[in-house]
């Protein structure tokens, strides 16, 4: 089998990335020459026109899917078959994302409800892990993003996340929303 197929057929059934350390060796070559059949692999991808490219990123090496084709996977994740994280879950990983190292009970005060559930999946599925304990009354864990949260938002660390400033509206629109959860007895000001 031609080395550029074997490093093809191990990236498709890689769970995590590959460091080209380790891919030397299954390949019994040195890591110049495995990195120069990657760049090999793809650019045979270009050419072919593949939904597929290779990168990497996470410290190792694996097959992503092209930004082309994620209109395509889209419509797939709105599909029956995808699996999904429920919004509530998707809030929980963006807090830990953006305020790592951070509590259940900051999580919760963020949210406004409790987010024991939605830690408990996204830990089960790998996104978060414990990041240590606060030396305070029950020494509570706090929470950060994994390497597979990384991987699977194909960046190499945390602060590639977009900043959180591109994504809050502005105050005007704030107020404007806070001003709907006014009551309107109140005489607070």
């Amino acid at each position: 089998m031609e080395t550029v197929a074997a490093l093809e057929a191990i990236l498709f059934v890689t769970e995590s990335p590959i460091p080209s350390g380790e891919l030397a060796e299954l390949l019994e070559m040195g890591v110049p020459a495995v990195e120069s059949e990657l760049r090999r692999l793809g650019d045979q991808l270009d050419e072919r026109g593949s939904g597929l490219t290779v990168r990497n990123v996470g410290g190792g090496w694996r097959l992503y899917t092209r930004p082309e084709a994620y209109p395509y996977l889209e419509r797939f994740a709105a599909g029956p078959t995808a699996r999904k994280l429920s919004a509530a879950a998707l809030e929980v990983l963006s807090v830990v994302a953006y305020r790592q190292p951070v509590s259940r009970g900051q999580i919760a005060e963020i949210r406004g409800v409790d987010s024991d559930s939605s830690i408990r999946s996204l830990e089960r599925l790998g996104l978060i892990e414990e990041a240590g304990r606060l030396p305070s009354p029950g020494n509570p864990a706090v929470y950060r993003t994994s390497d597979v949260f990384l991987e699977k938002l194909g960046l190499n660390a945390v602060d590639e996340l977009p900043p959180l400033a591109d994504h809050v509206p502005p105050a005007s629109v704030v107020e404007v929303l806070e001003e709907t959860f006014r009551d309107p007895t109140s005489t607070d000001e």
